[in-house]
């Protein structure tokens, strides 16, 4: 149980908790994992037989963390300590652990939800909305309340996420992860009660709505540089395309070489989104924050710096060409007035394949980098590996 000033609820939370393990016959500990309070909690607590940890770090993760560390037992189960959840029915979230499943979430809409307990713009907006765009980002389809702060889940199984955030986001990216390493996910219905305090919620609406996507998109590179990048490609040359040969009239409408200005403006931002996406991805791979599989590690290799230079001079010796033509086309009039609708098109394609080109280079060698990170990490393994391997000898 997280807690941050939290003496009017804990002790009914920590009572409700010791009768559950007592039905049930469980073998188990009651943690407090206190985030700095000053209104006697620590104390309340201990006196109720509760174990009590000190986070030293401020953060409703952090709390979380150091709880989950300081946990003896198999399974934890987490949830906040301001008696808005039930600790006296935790039987559904040990029954499906011992199921085999890593992760169970609490679903408050299908366990019910009391009045006054969520407001109305978090239970019919807010809440679905942002776990709408969660099940959509990393396909998550076993969980439907992500925000749900009462779950349990296997000590180890979650350790070895290495979850990185100590505020709000930490529950998110528990679920986030979760996910994308594979885990056995599922949930079962809980209830949500008013909770006890005589203060506001440390929960700030628009702030952590902003920090939870914040967190989506970092972690999820695919939606926030890969997808649009796509579009934004796609659309950029068939625009382009189709007014490369001069204007076009479409309802009356005549569309010429300032659209064309445009759409190859889409394509160049879409190129660099679709490498800021290469990018993103492998450097989270190699960081650890997403798992090492992908398919996109062939271009971490050694040969990848080599085939983004040739294929950046091949663009760029393209754009040189037809910047040539351009002027071609200004010499036959003696460098005096061109045609814009013909000799604009060749210096806007001229200018997008340079910027292509060197965009290319640029890439090439930032790959290249990665290689060496790459290359640096998998001999620091095998040295791990060689020296866990004489010390078991």
């Amino acid at each position: 149980m997280p807690c941050l000033n939290e003496a009017r609820t804990l002790a009914g939370c920590v009572q409700k908790a010791q009768t559950f393990l007592n039905q049930e016959k469980i073998s188990g500990e009651i943690i407090v994992a206190d985030n700095g309070s000053t209104d006697g909690s620590r104390e309340l607590a201990e006196q109720c037989g509760a174990r009590v940890v000190r986070a030293e770090t401020r953060g409703y993760g952090a709390a979380l963390a150091a709880g989950i560390n300081a946990a003896h037992g198999k399974y934890v189960i987490m949830g906040d300590s301001d008696q808005s959840y039930d600790f006296s029915a935790l039987a559904p979230f040990v029954q499906k652990l011992r199921d085999g499943y890593d992760l169970v979430m609490g679903n408050r809409f299908l366990g019910g939800i009391a009045p006054g307990a969520m407001p109305p713009l978090h239970r019919y907006f807010g809440n679905p909305l942002l776990s709408a765009i969660g099940r959509l980002f990393f396909s998550c389809r076993e969980a439907s309340d992500f925000y749900c702060g009462l779950r349990g889940f296997r000590r180890e199984a979650v350790q070895r996420l290495e979850l990185q955030s100590r505020g709000m986001e930490f529950a998110l990216e528990m679920l986030v992860k979760a996910t994308m390493h594979g885990l056995r996910i599922t949930e079962v219905p809980t209830t949500l009660s008013p909770d006890g305090r005589d203060r506001a919620p440390h929960l700030r609406r628009y702030r952590d709505a902003w920090r939870s996507l914040r967190l989506y998109l970092l972690l999820s590179p695919r939606w926030f540089f890969g997808i649009p990048g796509v579009l934004l490609l796609a659309l950029g040359t068939l625009v382009s395309t189709l007014l490369l040969r001069g204007p076009m009239t479409i309802g009356g409408v005549t569309f010429d070489y300032h659209t064309l200005l445009y759409s190859t403006a889409a394509i160049l931002l879409g190129y660099q989104s679709l490498l800021l996406f290469t990018f993103a991805k492998l450097m989270a791979v190699e960081t650890g924050l997403h798992p090492p599989q992908t398919r996109l590690r062939f271009l971490a290799q050694r040969e990848t710096l080599e085939r983004f230079v040739i294929s950046g001079v091949v663009l760029i010796c393209a754009g040189v060409i037809l910047g040539i033509a351009a002027t071609r086309q200004w010499e036959l009039v003696r460098f005096g007035a061109l045609r814009p609708d013909f000799t604009i098109r060749l210096v806007i394609c001229s200018v997008l394949l340079l910027l292509l080109g060197g965009q290319t280079l640029l890439a090439g060698f930032y790959f290249g980098l990665l290689n060496m990170a790459a290359e640096r990490g998998e001999r620091f393994l095998q040295l791990a590996g060689q020296l866990h391997h004489r010390s078991r000898e």
